[in-house]
């Protein structure tokens, strides 16, 4: 016997008094079913557009005045939307050396109003960099020397509104999606901590949203390593190693592939590479194949709400130069005694995520780890709703002459109270997901 059959015959076991007495609890049963927050449904959309800067434009990291002479690869900014109906949360990924707060407070400004649904937030587009160093310079230390930005105001300007134009692109494709997740270890053997060898976080942590016919909505995947094998070796636009993911992945699954970076403070990098871009494509479709192998023993991911908490707050800027190349107009920001910036930590069902805002080292990014409350999938996405250099532990800057390169990465930090005040804003958001 057929379901429908089954209900007719149940229903003739009652009289027309009694079938219309249960009517009632019926609609009560099937609002809780559709409208309960424990089982929402997710939605996700996601978008991409290319952000090529001109040619000729300045090459963000190694040394001032390189200019662009050709593309190698093009890079991105991505997007994708969650929202589980009520509340929504963006992520947006730039293929860049790393993107300031001032560009997100633009972005959001130019997504508000295009977006009408109470169920969208702009306040909850976060971003992050992949901090290639083959990418234009967003920040001004690489222009023709350190008196001059390297900043193009109309580069920017597009880079805004691109990002823009994905965040509403994506919003306006999402879908009913299935979410699962893996977590393994990658980059032995080429990714290293040169500055503290024995401290790394090798976490590959991926998240994969599917759409009711089993295809790739978006992936996301979070890993710790500079994007510098070609870095002073080329002066041609590419994403480095994370061109070789984008290429790998979009082969394997489709959909929108996202390279979230993880901390790479006190100097997570490649070692012992050729600096070819043959080389660099080896290595991201190492992370790709890595990716698909974790997937095929991947698990569902629980819950279906997301949610996201945030801080503004002022980050101490102890380093005189910061506030100097602020005066100078070279780094486009005002910045004295303190710099206002913004973390956020959000939860995805059972996956939780928190922005780092610059280079963090390894340690922090498994203190982070500790602190989420989740039996999920966590991931730290390192220069996270800022770009404020390195993020380091205060024993760089007590020990200087001790921990190899610590001289450079003191002189490219804000300070060393920067740390404890990102952990304790972090803390103090964990604790609101108890």
């Amino acid at each position: 016997m057929n379901k429908k059959n089954i209900m007719v015959t149940s229903l003739k076991k009652y009289p027309l008094q009694r079938r219309w007495s249960i009517a009632p609890v019926a609609v009560l049963l099937l609002l809780q079913v559709f409208f309960h927050p424990a089982i929402a449904q997710l939605r996700a959309g996601a978008a991409s557009a290319g952000i090529n800067p001109p040619i000729g434009a300045y090459v963000a990291g190694h040394t001032q005045n390189r200019k662009f002479k050709r593309v190698h690869d093009d890079i991105f900014v991505k997007a994708v939307v969650v929202t589980d109906g009520s509340k929504s949360i963006t992520i947006l990924t730039f293929d860049c050396i790393g993107l300031l707060y001032p560009q997100l407070l633009e972005i959001r400004s130019a997504v508000a109003g295009r977006i009408r649904d109470k169920a969208f937030d702009t306040s909850a587009i976060v971003m992050s960099s992949t901090h290639t160093h083959t990418g234009p310079d967003v920040v001004g230390l690489w222009g023709p020397d350190l008196m001059h930005s390297g900043v193009d105001s109309a580069y920017m300007k597009f880079l805004v509104r691109t990002a823009s134009e994905q965040v509403v692109r994506a919003w306006k494709s999402r879908k009913r999606v299935s979410a699962d997740y893996s977590v393994s270890r990658h980059g032995e053997g080429w990714v290293w901590n040169i500055s503290q060898p024995d401290e790394l976080d090798r976490s590959l942590t991926v998240l994969r949203f599917r759409d009711r016919k089993d295809r790739s909505v978006a992936i996301m995947t979070n890993f710790a390593c500079h994007p510098t094998i070609l870095d002073g070796a080329h002066e041609e636009v590419s994403s480095d190693y994370v061109a070789g993911y984008y290429q790998r992945m979009d082969s394997l699954f489709g959909g929108v592939n996202l390279f979230l970076q993880g901390a790479i403070g006190g100097w997570v990098q490649p070692e012992h590479e050729e600096k070819t871009f043959e080389r660099a494509l080896y290595r991201g479709r190492g992370i790709a194949d890595a990716v698909q192998a974790g997937l095929q023993q991947s698990r569902p991911l629980g819950g279906n709400g997301v949610t996201l908490h945030r801080q503004i707050f002022d980050m101490p800027v102890d380093n005189p130069a910061f506030r100097q190349l602020s005066v100078l107009g070279v780094i486009r920001r005002q910045m004295s005694a303190s710099v206002a910036t913004e973390v956020a930590v959000f939860r995805i069902g059972d996956a939780m995520f928190a922005t780092h805002p610059g280079e963090t080292v390894p340690a922090m990014s498994l203190a982070t780890k500790e602190l989420m409350p989740t039996q999920g999938p966590k991931f730290v996405m390192g220069l996270g709703m800022d770009a404020m250099g390195y993020i380091l532990k205060p024993e760089f800057f007590a020990r200087r002459k001790e921990i190899p390169h610590a001289e450079y990465l003191c002189s490219m930090s804000a300070g060393p109270k920067t740390s404890a005040e990102v952990m304790k804003v972090i803390g103090s958001l964990c604790s609101m997901f108890r």
